[in-house]
């Protein structure tokens, strides 16, 4: 029978508090939180390892009777620790798992996704989504300023930070591993820019985005095989990046697939 925790001050309980806050305590214990039955699914389907998974019975409808170790908490405590509602009663904690470029596995004709100093993790989850649902080969965030394993990128992924590989490196590495795989870099920006749906992205292509506030770096508009834009009617200068990913994304799937 699995221990019944109804206090907040539980060490069990206050360890998973730290690991939903902060980073460094992620890369600490080596840990990470991902709350939700579907997002803890689809973890576990590629291949994450639960460590520890704390279960609302009377929310969960049961105890949880799958991988890892198990500590039922009461609905008070499981209210204080949810993000948000209806995520079913489960929340755990998942080893992390190294990603790396070398780690990436493409297809013969890849569409990969760039973002480089992405920093609102929401925006990254939401990017993560939209590469799931376009078939993208990977997301590769360079030079990030938001920790991979953080909640609110996991949450905003729906799951697909397991279903699609993402990995952080440097820019300069990213270029390298584009290059010499013969990946057209195709960088969107204002300056010096085509539409692009007037750009051929059947071919093997990484679509890079930077930030809303300033953009990609100089070295990522040299490495650039060709700049795309996208058509902007009114008075916004620029979309949202998870926005302009997805665009972008679909206008590829189009190219490729449209026929079907």
């Amino acid at each position: 029978m699995a221990e019944l925790i109804t206090s907040m001050q539980n060490p069990k309980v206050r360890l998973l508090q730290t690991l939903q806050q902060k980073s460094s305590e992620r890369k600490k214990h080596g840990l990470f939180v991902v709350e939700g039955r579907r997002e803890l699914e689809r973890c576990i389907a590629n291949g994450y390892e639960v460590d520890t998974v704390f279960c609302c019975p009377e929310i969960f409808g049961g105890s949880w009777q799958g991988q890892g170790r198990v500590v039922d908490v009461s609905p008070a405590v499981y209210d204080k620790l949810a993000y948000r509602g209806g995520t079913e009663g489960v929340i755990a904690e998942v080893k992390v798992r190294e990603r790396t470029l070398d780690m990436l596995t493409l297809s013969d004709c890849p569409l990969v996704v760039v973002l480089e100093r992405v920093e609102k993790p929401g925006n990254l989850g939401a990017v993560l989504r939209s590469a799931d649902a376009a078939g993208a080969d990977a997301v590769i965030v360079c030079d990030p300023l938001t920790d991979l394993y953080n909640p609110n990128l996991i949450r905003s992924s729906t799951g697909a930070f397991f279903s699609v590989p993402c990995v952080a490196c440097t820019s300069a590495d990213c270029i390298s591993y584009l290059k010499e795989r013969g990946i057209q870099i195709l960088t969107a920006q204002l300056q010096d820019s085509s539409l692009y749906y007037d750009i051929d992205m059947c071919r093997a292509t990484a679509i890079v985005m930077g930030t809303e506030a300033t953009g990609l770096t100089d070295q990522w508009r040299r490495a650039a095989d060709a700049h795309i834009r996208i058509p902007m009617l009114g008075c916004a200068d620029s979309l949202n990046v998870s926005v302009s990913a997805a665009i972008l994304m679909y206008e590829a799937v189009r190219q490729r697939h449209g026929s079907r």
